[in-house]
């Protein structure tokens, strides 16, 4: 009997509260303090993403939803680097970064956690039309341009060489440089971050317009979410944010419909926008219906994709890797309940 009692006490004590410290401070400020990085004009060497600040915007729009309701707000503060942002984080200037990729230094370094990814990036390469190059493989003998001393180069010599494809390197110091070489058909082909080589492409419309990226990547680097290890309910609730997110997808709830869709008999619908209150429970929210107002306030995972760095952006950049996993994939969420 004395087991029992301390064993359904040692439950009820290790249960979850309502309001972690984090979380309790955005809902009472009515705001998030969210870092992204911004792309610098003089594009560095270390930090080889392209513009997807528009898209961690959203992520960080979407957390504030769920802690703070359709009114909160959000205090973007843009970082020059990754590193900055994450040395942002740890110093508490803000609450969340978004745009970072995950690495065991930097976790142990800032005492930082990463959630999901938000966008899969890597290493591919943006090819001219005329070409004829259709995979990796094709571009031996051809000019393959690379911004030198960036793992982007180091990464290219490894593994064209491992594979035995004898490419024809042109480093430049400057990406500015690099890009006007394929511009005046230079290169052949350039290798850097996908999200880079999207934006290469529509700073020379008509230059590159036929130019395409190669489905074949080198290297993945995802981007994610970064909040400090102190608050293990708030990490719950930034994590729980992306795979409502991506399930509204796989749902076929959007922002448009989400109201209609509260009506749903799909049990998986009904969990995601709250008939019971287990999920918004475990993270502390006070809200059931936490999920839906995020999906009204910023729409679902596929909608935030293409407006932002999808079909309907500048950049252009097709799913690929960031589809979801039924349509081939890495976009997977985790069960809300």
């Amino acid at each position: 009997m004395r087991r029992s009692v301390i064993l359904v006490c040692g439950f009820l004590c290790s249960a979850p509260t309502f309001g972690a410290p984090t979380a309790d401070r955005i809902r009472a400020a009515g705001s998030l303090r969210c870092g992204v990085v911004a792309t610098p004009e003089d594009w560095n060497k270390t930090d080889l993403h392209g513009p997807l600040a528009s898209l961690d915007i959203q992520i960080c729009k979407a957390v504030a939803v769920a802690v703070a309701g359709l009114k909160a707000s959000v205090n973007i503060a843009p970082f020059a680097s990754e590193l900055d942002a994450e040395e942002g984080l740890s110093k508490a200037t803000v609450d969340l970064v978004v745009g970072v990729t995950p690495d065991a230094t930097s976790m142990w370094h800032w005492n930082i956690g990463f959630g999901p990814p938000v966008f899969y990036d890597g290493q591919g390469f943006l090819v001219r039309g005329d070409a004829d190059a259709v995979s990796i493989a094709d571009l031996a003998g051809r000019k393959v341009c690379v911004v030198e001393g960036t793992d982007n180069e180091k990464v290219l010599l490894a593994r064209t060489v491992a594979r035995g494809i004898a490419i024809v390197p042109l480093p430049f110091q400057e990406e500015g440089e690099m890009d006007d070489g394929l511009a005046v058909r230079h290169c052949d082909a350039i290798s850097a971050y996908v999200s880079r080589l999207a934006q290469i492409k529509s700073a020379y419309p008509k230059q590159l317009a036929r130019d395409w990226i190669l489905p074949e990547l080198l290297t993945l680097s995802p981007v994610a979410p970064a909040y400090r290890r102190d608050d293990p309910t708030w990490a719950m609730i930034v994590d729980f944010t992306i795979h409502a997110l991506v399930q509204a997808e796989v749902s076929g709830v959007t922002q448009a419909n989400v109201a209609a869709q509260r009506g749903s008999d799909d049990p998986v619908v009904q969990r995601l926008l709250g008939v019971d209150w287990a999920t918004s429970r475990a993270l502390g929210l006070p809200a059931k219906d936490w999920a839906a107002q995020v999906i009204a306030a910023v729409g679902n995972y596929g909608e935030i994709y293409d407006r932002t760095v999808g079909i309907n952006s500048p950049l252009q950049l097709p799913r690929g890797l960031n589809a979801l996993w039924v349509n081939g994939g890495l976009m997977r969420p985790l069960p809300l309940q």
